[in-house]
């Protein structure tokens, strides 16, 4: 009884929120675009970002309430403004659980879930509204009936064989985009591990760990503990590595990214992050675990809103992108926006040229630019995704 009873009065306060702010209000209030003036693109500039291969390793798009197909004027991404930006490669990555209050501190994992009001304003499924699995598998089918409609607009990346395909057809001048499905934290996976062979079903390639609590695979960046791994996220991780799954770190606790260092042979990814060492907020993790991860092949996509990079302007996304390239070394680092992820940015995705001017600006070689813009994402996926569809 005590539990319809809350599920009665979720329903009540959703429905009366829904009414006073719908789902389209509720976006525009948390994913916003800083005012600016209309960014300078230099002929050069334009030339040469036409001719990249552009790509970003997290957008929380799939969350919101609005048709990925059609330009919207809200939030920062959809398939037209990708295609404007000339996007090869994007990752959406399903975010399923979110605490209220959430902070870069600490986040109790008891803590209300604000996702869950999400799902009853967007009136979702009642599957979702306690399952997590339900939430990702989704926000999945979305983008999976974007493909069906028009292969020619999205291709979902299970293989080697999807992305060869989507660049063939780029070369060919047909705007696909490869969308590679990720999961933000694998709390998703409901505790069981057969859940992982679902989501890979789905289409899923990339696991998150954590979001900003501890979970049962064990201790978040923004959780109480600061642990590590727990036995149910060393099991976790085997599975992944036995399935061919690409891990992203970006939220776990430097613990827990120290446990998959030492029990993984994998590259990881931290799909949106700053460095410590060029802002030092709770947001990153030390610059030593940083190098520890480019040591074994990993990928760092550098982020564009203030807790990952402080200055937030292309011109600080790029001084950014300059510190984890000295750090690092430039073949380890890409773009990671954290768009449509309740965040502030400089630019939304159609702008994105902005970012190559800036780096001609400051001194950058061509073939760097070519690389953190979207190549070394593309050789990433070459060697990590599946050599085929499973």
């Amino acid at each position: 009884m005590r539990v319809v009873m809350i599920v009665g009065v979720l329903i009540l306060l959703a429905a009366a929120i829904g009414f006073g702010m719908g789902p389209g209000m509720l976006e525009q209030s948390l994913n916003k675009v800083m005012e600016h003036e209309p960014y300078v693109i230099s002929d050069d500039a334009r030339v040469l970002h036409d001719s990249l291969v552009v790509g970003d390793l997290h957008t929380d798009s799939t969350l919101w309430a609005r048709d990925l197909t059609d330009r919207a004027d809200r939030g920062h991404v959809d398939l037209p403004r990708l295609r404007e930006a000339n996007v090869a490669l994007q990752a959406f990555t399903f975010v399923t659980r979110s605490p209220k209050g959430q902070n870069y501190e600490s986040n109790d994992a008891d803590a209300p879930d604000t996702i869950t009001l999400v799902a009853l304003i967007q009136r979702w499924p009642v599957a979702t509204w306690s399952s997590l699995t339900e939430r990702a598998l989704l926000q999945a089918r979305k983008l999976a009936a974007i493909q069906a409609d028009d292969p020619t607009l999205l291709r979902i990346l299970r293989s080697q064989d999807d992305l060869a395909a989507v660049m063939e057809a780029r070369a060919q001048g047909v705007q696909t985009i490869g969308a590679l499905l990720g999961i933000e934290g694998s709390h998703a996976l409901d505790g069981s591990l057969d859940n992982i062979d679902r989501l890979r079903s789905a289409g899923v390639r990339m696991f998150g760990l954590h979001h900003f609590f501890d979970n049962a695979l064990g201790g978040s960046l923004h959780g109480t503990g600061g642990g590590g791994l727990s036995d149910f996220g060393k099991d976790v991780v085997a599975r992944l590595d036995e399935r061919g799954a690409i891990i992203d770190v970006a939220h776990s606790s430097e613990q827990s990214v120290s446990d998959v260092l030492a029990m993984s042979d994998s590259p990881l990814v931290v799909s949106h992050t700053g460095f410590q060492g060029y802002c030092p907020t709770p947001r990153n993790i030390s610059d030593d675990l940083m190098q520890q991860i480019a040591m074994g092949g990993g990928l760092i996509g550098v982020g564009y809103w203030d807790a990952a990079i402080c200055k937030v302007s292309p011109r600080g996304i790029v001084e950014a992108i300059r510190y984890g390239i000295d750090l690092v070394g430039v073949e380890h680092v890409a773009l990671g926006s954290d768009y449509d992820g309740s965040t502030t940015v400089p630019f939304d995705t159609s702008e994105l040229a902005a970012l190559t001017q800036e780096m001609l600006n400051q001194g950058f070689a061509e073939e760097e630019i070519r690389l953190v813009m979207g190549g070394n994402m593309l050789r990433f996926l070459q060697e990590n995704l599946p050599l085929e569809a499973d």
